[in-house]
């Protein structure tokens, strides 16, 4: 009989033996793949964790004891030990969240998917059931190497070990990989833990010594291997630097040898201490597709055929890809051009670049604040950095834009990918903040291009900027098709529609250039003019603008983030600064956290439907309200009654 479908939670493990312990796991593993390749999802790093998180639940006590993920990527096992087992709308609307999710389980804590933040919630949270009488429960935290690349792991660190008296326990899940393989200095650290002949010869004749002698010699070698860590140490030095911080380390301990990790956990259980268990895993174990992929061991899929691990369709030409050819092309002119990354070389595109210029890409691992503040330092020496990073992490480098980057007028470019609603990866990867946080830089520019063409135009652009950082912003996926210009304006920005009349002017940022254009489709058939414009340059906001906003009776912005302090914004108070009182309507993002749902799902919600928009239009030129709108014909127009039309 299968054991996964028995497990209704984790203390359903108690009851289980070694050999059972390791048939979950073969389970597990099957489940996984078989299930996100129906539906996409992070499947390497579940696939490296299967026995840690078996290990870890059979030891400790959650939800007492709080399990806490470092991203979150990792956690499908641990949703499969605490009774969640339906994988079939994964990442979907009503589905289970492809991070830890607090509405779906008393066992789900940190909700945040952004790196390195484990630890820190871990000391606050220890320190907490101290301070309120509950002591002996214990605090687990599961952080990657990779993470270990980010200042905040060693900022917590560094308190962690100020206050001994509580039960903390730090499990590095070492699989010397983020996204990909992890960098640095402190990947090179660890790779000698991971590598040292000596120190796994001597751990392994160790174990098996002592477990001749049945449990009894299994309790010897727990005492010893503590005992003699130190001695052990000689060899590899691996506990030097924890020591230092005055943590205590257990390891490095197999990921996936069962009886190694419970034997492990239980000792550090017990401690009364802070302590750090090292355990060696394999991202992608058991999947030998995943083991295959050099580039980043299926660390996130789409759907896939199980067997293969081949795409199920073909993959259109991404923001991502254009992006990617366009930085080589820049490259190769402006020798002066480096990029920059944040352990995200592949998924921002920048691996092209680095195969042609291997000299002029650096990546400074999971540290958002150390490259932007770095890369003003390189714009100081001479250089034009390219900071490539996914939107939704821009937010961690916040103060180095501001403060090293726009107070010293760097000619630093950032170039955010998954710019907007993002879909299945639920509220902390959406990339709808930006727009607002950004554009309170004094001197900032913000590009939005709306298809290939433009993208190619603002990067060319943006590098050539010395005076002041420079943003580009694109969504995730495929590229949009090309939308021509009827006119290029003199400061750069481009008309696509021109109404009969000039009653609305529709302001479509990036890719909503192409909603715009749906938008005024439908008023056309109304009677309604509008004009439709692409700033490119969404800020500053530009002279053309306010020209066209004079000229029109009504102006509606449309951009792929917050309205709260949105481009929408800006342009309203644009207006008013030059008295112009033409009515502004702002359309975008609610001001919220927006679950995992698909990118079309959100955006209805929203009301960011050309539909639902020229609706409203309608009701406002017409200073009436209108049935709702039913689409009709090939042009999708508004169907109104003949009364209702002018």
């Amino acid at each position: 009989m299968p054991i996964l479908p028995s497990i209704t939670g984790p203390r359903d493990l108690d009851a289980l033996s070694e050999a059972q312990l390791r048939e979950l796991a073969t389970e597990i593993r099957a489940f996984l793949v078989e299930n996100v390749a129906r539906t996409g999802g992070h499947l390497g790093p579940n696939l490296g964790v299967v026995e840690l998180t078996i290990a870890l639940h059979r030891v400790f006590s959650s939800p007492d004891d709080p399990f806490i993920f470092d991203t979150g990527h990792q956690s499908y096992v641990h949703k499969l030990l605490t009774g969640r087992q339906d994988f079939s709308r994964l990442r979907s609307r009503g589905g289970m969240a492809g991070y830890p999710q607090r509405g779906e389980s008393a066992h789900d804590v940190v909700e945040s998917s952004h790196a390195s933040s484990s630890l820190s919630w871990a000391d606050g949270i220890s320190r907490a059931l101290t301070a309120t009488g509950r002591a002996d429960r214990h605090v687990v935290a599961v952080v990657g190497d990779g993470a270990l690349t980010g200042g905040m792991t060693w900022e917590a660190l560094n308190n962690i070990s100020d206050d001994n008296d509580r039960n903390l326990v730090i499990v590095v899940n070492d699989n010397g990989r983020s996204y990909a393989p992890t960098i640095g200095g402190m990947s090179r650290y660890l790779n000698r833990v991971r590598t040292a002949a000596a120190y796994r010869d001597l751990h392994k004749r160790s174990d098996r010594l002592f477990r001749a002698f049945g449990p009894f010699g299994r309790a010897v070698f727990r005492g010893v291997r503590g005992g003699t860590h130190g001695f052990l140490s000689r060899f590899t030095n691996n506990a030097a630097l924890y020591s230092n911080l005055d943590i205590k380390y257990l390891g490095p301990v197999d990921g996936h040898d069962i009886p190694a990790l419970l034997e492990t956990l239980e000792l550090a259980k017990g401690f009364g201490a802070p302590v750090i268990v090292h355990a060696i895993t394999e991202k992608g174990r058991g999947y030998q597709p995943a083991l295959d992929d050099e580039a980043d061991q299926f660390h996130a899929v789409n759907k896939i055929d199980p067997v293969t691990g081949e795409p199920l369709s073909a993959s259109s030409r991404a923001w991502t890809d254009v992006f990617a050819d366009a930085l080589v092309d820049v490259g190769s002119r402006r020798p002066e051009v480096i990029a920059m990354t944040a352990a995200m070389l592949r998924p921002t595109g920048l691996a092209p670049f680095a195969e042609r210029f291997p000299d002029r890409v650096y990546d400074v691992g999971i540290a958002e604040q150390h490259a932007v503040a770095s890369a003003a330092g390189l714009a100081f020496g001479g250089l034009h950095p390219v900071v490539a990073v996914y939107a939704t992490f821009m937010g961690r480098a916040f103060d180095q834009v501001l403060m090293d980057v726009g107070l010293h007028r760097a000619g630093v470019t950032f170039v955010l990918d998954r710019a907007g609603v993002t879909g299945p990866d639920g509220p902390s990867h959406h990339g709808i903040w930006d727009l607002s946080m950004l554009q309170i830089v004094p001197g900032i520019r913000i590009a939005a291009p709306r298809d290939a063409t433009r993208l190619t135009e603002v990067l060319d652009e943006a590098v050539s900027v010395d005076d002041a950082p420079t943003v580009i912003r694109y969504p995730k996926g495929a590229v949009a098709e090309e939308i021509p210009a009827l006119e290029r304006l003199d400061d750069g920005v481009d008309v696509l529609f021109r109404g009969e009349s000039e009653d609305v002017l529709l302001v479509g940022i990036g890719p909503f250039a192409g909603l715009a254009l749906d938008v005024a489709d439908r008023l056309k058939a109304q009677g309604i003019g509008a004009t439709v414009i692409d700033p490119r340059w969404a800020i500053p906001v530009q002279p053309s603008v306010v020209d066209l906003a004079r000229r029109h009776r009504l102006v509606i912005t449309m951009e792929d983030g917050i309205r709260v302090g949105g481009i929408g914004t800006r342009v309203r108070q644009v207006l008013r600064e030059a008295g112009i009182d033409t009515a502004v309507d702002e359309l975008g993002v609610p001001d919220a956290y927006i679950d995992h749902a698909s990118r079309e799902q959100i955006l209805e919600d929203a009301g960011l439907t050309a539909t639902k928009i020229a609706h409203d239009v309608v009701a406002q030129v017409l200073g009436r309200r209108v049935p709702v709108a039913r689409q009709t014909g090939e042009t999708g127009a508004i169907d109104l009654p003949v009364h209702e039309r002018r």
